[in-house]
């Protein structure tokens, strides 16, 4: 897999695993549960979705060569970038009127 590909495919990824605590209603996407999730249950699968991108991410630059260094810049953007993606599902979730 080419770079370029390595790197739109984890940003496609990122995208889909950001807005999925919010479109369903499944912890983790495989366990139902009796009642609609907390929106601190939906933010906790988040962070938990941030770091599976993340390794994805980190397995694909591994592969291609090097792993460069990152500060806590590098986190702090993609942890906002991350945030920045899931506003499409608290949209959706929140301030959509649902019939």
């Amino acid at each position: 897999m080419s770079q370029t590909a390595s790197v739109w495919l984890v940003v496609v990824l990122a995208l889909l695993a950001a807005n999925l605590p919010f479109f369903n209603n499944r912890l983790l996407a495989v366990y139902p549960l009796a009642r609609p999730k907390l929106l601190a249950v939906r933010l906790a699968e988040m962070v938990f979705w941030y770091f599976v991108v993340g390794g994805v991410g980190l397995f694909l630059e591994q592969r291609a060569g090097q792993i460069a260094p990152q500060g806590w810049e590098f986190y702090a953007i993609t942890g906002t970038l991350f945030i920045t993606f899931a506003f499409p599902g608290f949209v959706y979730r929140y301030l959509f009127k649902h019939r």
